[in-house]
């Protein structure tokens, strides 16, 4: 039977990442990994969690099971960061442990399907994998436009979807620091968001991957939180993989809003189930360390100092490509300067993308999508240059 399954086209990232490793010039880019990387290129273990970690080896007395809502100590000490000062919402959230914010993701797919969403609307550029969880979880994908061609976030798109959704429908958007575009919502769309879906009745899917990595914890959830003060009932995926630097681990967590506390116990037990037949439990190391520096307040601050670093090194990134607007008509680099995160999409053809990564060593996904971490103060004028040269600038 195995001999019936055809070939899958293998993941153009990891092509690009072989791609890169094999390329013997010294002052390569790469822009293609979507993971931080410091000014020396290296993607640090946090401090803050090297520590939590050394205290978990001094103190954790047992590796077993904790079941399929995993650790609720770091599910709920996360809550006041993503939910703010009432982290319960009057006890209408609740909350589980997932691998990574990739299992949150699918978990409020499946529990979004076993509700009786049968259609999911997707800003198109999105993260790829969204849409390919949306099929293999087996709901129909609907994009619309998220973004505009002048860098700005298409709030028009978003609004007439919300507006026209019928019954069954939900509407997946991204947190802040949208991926791959960097372009998000303002406060005063947010706004405009939150009445949309309030008007509605369509159910919210909110995917926040890139916390604190924007403009601060407080402004990267301000949009959430309006839309959920306005809505009944939504459906929330959180990744601590890159704002505590745990990828390989796997952290995420899901949260739940229902229309009063006790509707909360048959939601829960419904998700708990999906769960417990996609991946039984989840990995407990991450959340664990989360949990413990979360719980600690030097700790806490050690991580926030550290996450402020980040943050401020992709904006200074940000800046510098900006400045650059003029000497690369074209592309809107000045755009860059008011978007936010890891991510960039820059409006270049597959022929010059070719040419950045064959003529000058700079390797990009084909979408045009590139990770501003992987620039500094040293390469960024070889890369302005480049773009100079394969756009005729």
């Amino acid at each position: 039977m195995l001999d019936q399954l055809e070939a899958q086209s293998p993941d153009a990232l990891l092509a690009l990442i072989k791609m890169h490793a094999a390329d013997p010039r010294e002052d390569k880019i790469d822009l293609g990994v979507g993971v931080y990387r410091t000014n020396d290129g290296a993607t640090p273990v946090f401090r803050a969690i090297k520590a939590a970690e050394q205290k978990l080896v001094d103190t954790q007395d047992s590796k077993s099971y904790l079941g399929p809502e995993g650790d609720t100590g770091f599910v709920d000490a996360l809550k006041p960061y993503i939910f703010g000062k009432d982290a319960t919402m009057g006890g209408r959230i609740e909350g589980m442990q997932t691998p990574g914010g990739t299992g949150a993701v699918r978990l409020a797919v499946a529990l979004g399907k076993a509700a009786g969403i049968t259609r999911i609307h997707l800003g198109t550029p999105s993260w790829p994998n969204h849409a390919q969880i949306l099929e293999d979880v087996g709901v129909e994908t609907v994009g619309f436009s998220h973004a505009k061609a002048d860098g700005t976030a298409d709030i028009d798109a978003l609004l007439d979807v919300i507006g026209k959704a019928r019954p069954g429908d939900a509407v997946l958007l991204h947190g802040c620091c949208h991926n791959p575009t960097g372009i998000d919502y303002t406060d005063a769309q947010w706004a405009q968001i939150a009445q949309a879906f309030a008007e509605s009745g369509v159910l919210p899917i909110l995917d926040v991957a890139y916390h604190g990595l924007g403009q601060g914890l407080e402004e990267d959830v301000a949009g959430v939180r309006q839309v959920l003060a306005a809505v009944p009932e939504a459906l929330i995926a959180y990744s601590c993989d890159k704002n505590f630097g745990l990828y390989r681990d796997r952290v995420g967590a899901f949260y739940m809003l229902a229309r009063n506390a006790d509707a909360l116990p048959a939601i829960t037990s419904n998700a708990n189930a999906l769960a417990r037949a996609n991946w039984s439990m989840p990995p407990d190391h991450g959340g664990a360390a989360v949990r413990t520096v979360l719980r600690d307040d030097a700790l806490t601050a050690l991580w926030l100092e550290e996450l402020a670093e980040m943050r401020e090194r992709m904006r200074r990134v940000r800046e510098r490509l900006a400045a650059a607007d003029e000497d690369v008509p074209g592309l809107n680099l000045a755009a860059l300067a008011n978007q936010n995160g890891l991510f960039a999409v820059l409006p270049l053809s597959k022929a010059q993308i070719a040419s950045l990564r064959e003529d000058h060593g700079i390797y990009m996904a084909g979408s045009g999508r590139i990770n501003v971490a992987g620039l500094h103060e040293g390469n960024t004028p070889k890369f302005i240059a480049a773009l100079a040269d394969v756009t005729g600038g």
